[in-house]
């Protein structure tokens, strides 16, 4: 019997949400579709009760709804609701639970490629969804200070932790430090030309990592390595929270080799 999934989103022609899932259904044996939900703001909320109605047994969740999703859910998970954001739904019975993979989808990628943070100071571009994850982890990860750099730092003016602060792009040239995060879709497909930082704020770090999977090489990586700094790319990322998905929703543990095997196969096509 087919058993539903897909990704709910606003925008997601070019998502690679499905492919990644097939791929982990073929490795793990489980027959399944999963299809890409574009749903209005307005229509969210009919889209979770035509989850239930339809036994659409789990379904990734994308920009923008990451946050407003959880209103809307009959349980949220512990690092969901510490996170402030769900990224993943699952049927159980007749109830929508919600988790957040992100994080470990970001574990993963930092363990992989062994960035050190524990007393680095760390800049994260950007303060969305996938932001809230990323903060998360470096917190639990005993980074000795945060910068998030927003369009807009005064809507975060309520946040007050002593290792975190939030700053402007202009703000950018008086600071520091070891690591950089490009958590911002700048440098994605189909806009591969642009780039969210200059080659002056770049030389300032040892490692950059760009959560962007598509290219697999953005400018920001590319500028990067031609300055001699470590660069990590986001495919790892996607790929691993949507194999802690899959366990989620499948109620087992996946093989760290079906990760490996698929970042394999998509990294040489994006390259």
């Amino acid at each position: 019997m087919v058993e539903f999934y897909g990704v709910l989103g606003e925008k997601l022609g070019h998502s690679l949400s499905p492919r990644i899932h097939n791929m982990i259904f073929e490795e793990i044996g489980v027959e399944g579709a999963y299809r890409l939900f574009e749903v209005p703001r307005e229509k969210v909320e009919e889209f979770v009760s035509a989850m239930k109605l339809l036994k659409i047994k789990g379904v990734s969740v994308t920009i923008p709804y990451k946050s407003i999703i959880m209103k809307h859910l009959d349980v949220i998970s512990p690092e969901a609701e510490k996170i402030g954001a769900v990224n993943t739904i699952a049927l159980d019975g007749e109830e929508l639970h919600g988790y957040n993979t992100d994080y470990f989808g970001f574990g993963h990628l930092i363990e992989t490629n062994k960035v050190e943070l524990e007393g680095k100071t760390v800049v994260v571009l950007g303060n969305g969804g996938v932001t809230k994850a990323v903060l998360q982890y470096l917190k639990d990860n005993k980074v000795n200070k945060i910068y998030i750099v927003s369009r807009t730092p005064e809507n975060a003016k309520g946040i007050k932790e002593d290792n975190l602060e939030i700053i402007s792009y202009n703000q950018l040239k008086n600071i520091s430090g070891e690591v950089l995060i490009n958590a911002t879709p700048i440098g994605m497909f189909p806009n591969e030309d642009a780039c969210p930082i200059e080659d002056e704020i770049i030389s300032k770090y040892d490692t950059i990592v760009d959560l962007i999977y598509n290219p697999s090489k953005t400018i920001l990586m590319s500028k990067s390595e031609a300055l001699g700094k470590k660069v990590v790319g986001g495919l790892n990322m996607l790929i691993g929270q949507g194999v802690r998905q899959q366990e989620i929703w499948q109620k087992r543990r996946i093989d760290e080799q079906v990760i490996k095997d698929i970042y394999e196969i998509l990294n040489r096509e994006f390259s």
